[in-house]
């Protein structure tokens, strides 16, 4: 998956540098524009055309909500809005996710970190069974994958592996670079893609079977 595209609306320039950072410091993404005002933010979206939208609600010519209504792209909405009506209202009209203003970078990073397992684990299928949907809707809605600083030392090598790879790896591949059996790295790569941190490539080998390959997102 190439890097997901995000158009940042907040009429705060100085906020909307701040969330610019974040985004772009999470890794997958890129900004493809950001806005000061509703008009400015449509034209933007209908510009650059978007996966992501970061909407503040609060505008000096309108709501950041019609925003989310209007257009067929995923939306998080950032506000200092704290009223029931306007976390129901952003929920209503589509937005996955609402974080109050002010908030530690972590906090968007996470959500970003989760959208981007979501994005993932659909994009990598044909066709999607229930059981892939429903961890899908569980990671987007905070099942959140482990930090680096909570991963064991065997996952965060396996990941290193693979970041250091410009191609998917097998997990005999990733088995004798790490030192580690077959068996557990199989392991490894099977639970970090089911939960949606890899992307899994089928290769035929010369007897014809498939051979499973892994790669983190691009």
């Amino acid at each position: 998956m190439s890097e997901l595209r995000v158009v940042i609306v907040d009429d705060d320039f100085h906020v909307a540098r701040l969330h610019t950072r974040i985004v772009e410091a999470t890794g997958g993404y890129t900004v493809a524009a950001s806005a000061g005002s509703l008009a400015d933010a449509r034209l933007a979206i209908e510009q650059t055309r978007p996966d992501l939208l970061l909407a503040d609600i609060y505008l000096p010519d309108g709501s950041g909500l019609d925003l989310v209504r209007g257009y067929d792209l995923d939306a998080i909405v950032l506000s200092a809005a704290v009223t029931a009506a306007a976390v129901r209202t952003s929920f209503q009209r589509g937005a996955f996710a609402y974080l109050v203003k002010p908030f530690a970078d972590e906090a968007l990073a996470e959500v970003l970190r989760g959208y981007t397992r979501y994005r993932n684990l659909l994009d990598g299928q044909p066709e999607l069974s229930q059981e892939l949907i429903d961890r899908a809707r569980r990671v987007l809605h905070g099942s959140a994958a482990p930090s680096s600083a909570r991963r064991s030392p065997t996952e965060q090598s396996v990941l290193e592996a693979l970041a250091g790879s410009p191609d998917a790896l097998s997990a005999p591949v990733v088995a004798a670079q790490l030192g580690i059996s077959r068996a557990t790295a199989q392991r490894y790569l099977s639970a970090l893609a089911h939960d949606g941190q890899l992307l899994v490539e089928l290769r035929y080998g010369s007897t014809g079977r498939p051979e499973h390959r892994f790669r983190l997102p691009r």
